[in-house]
């Protein structure tokens, strides 16, 4: 689901994947559709690489988006731009153990972020996930059998 989209140390917004080449990766904004160079020396994240800290351990991005995508019946998430103690509340209901002490306020925001603009863009696509476990307990329930 999030393969390819990046995001970039130092510019806001998600960026998606476009192409490579020996000392750069080409990549294009998703919210202004401009491409852009972004070298080696750039600290690049996929969003798939990302996890957020809880009392348990660490919890994919992934897994993130889709307990706020349950809780707003597949809509938009409160404004990032909402108050530290507003956000934090939120923040409490999608993911009820994450670490207080790990987690920030900016943290929060950019989940906020990012999940508002690929929803908005319509790239948030649960259905592949769902596939993923029944497709695992199917698989599972063979081997028991």
């Amino acid at each position: 689901m999030f393969k390819g989209i990046l995001s970039i140390s130092g510019q806001s917004g998600l960026f998606k994947l476009v192409a490579e080449s020996k000392n750069s990766i080409i990549v294009e904004s998703l919210d202004t559709k401009k491409r852009m160079p972004v070298y080696s020396t750039v600290k690049v994240s996929a969003l798939e690489d990302i996890a957020i800290y809880t009392e348990s351990g660490d919890v994919p991005l992934k897994e993130i988006f889709k307990s706020i995508f349950d809780l707003e019946n597949g809509g938009l998430a409160i404004t990032p731009k909402s108050s530290g103690n507003e956000l934090k509340t939120y923040f409490e209901k999608v993911v009820p153990e994450y670490d207080r002490a790990r987690v920030y306020v900016s943290d929060i925001k950019k989940v906020l972020l990012w999940y508002n603009t690929l929803q908005e863009k319509g790239m948030l696509d649960f259905s592949e996930a769902e596939n993923e476990v029944d497709e695992k307990d199917d698989k599972e329930l063979e081997k028991s059998e």
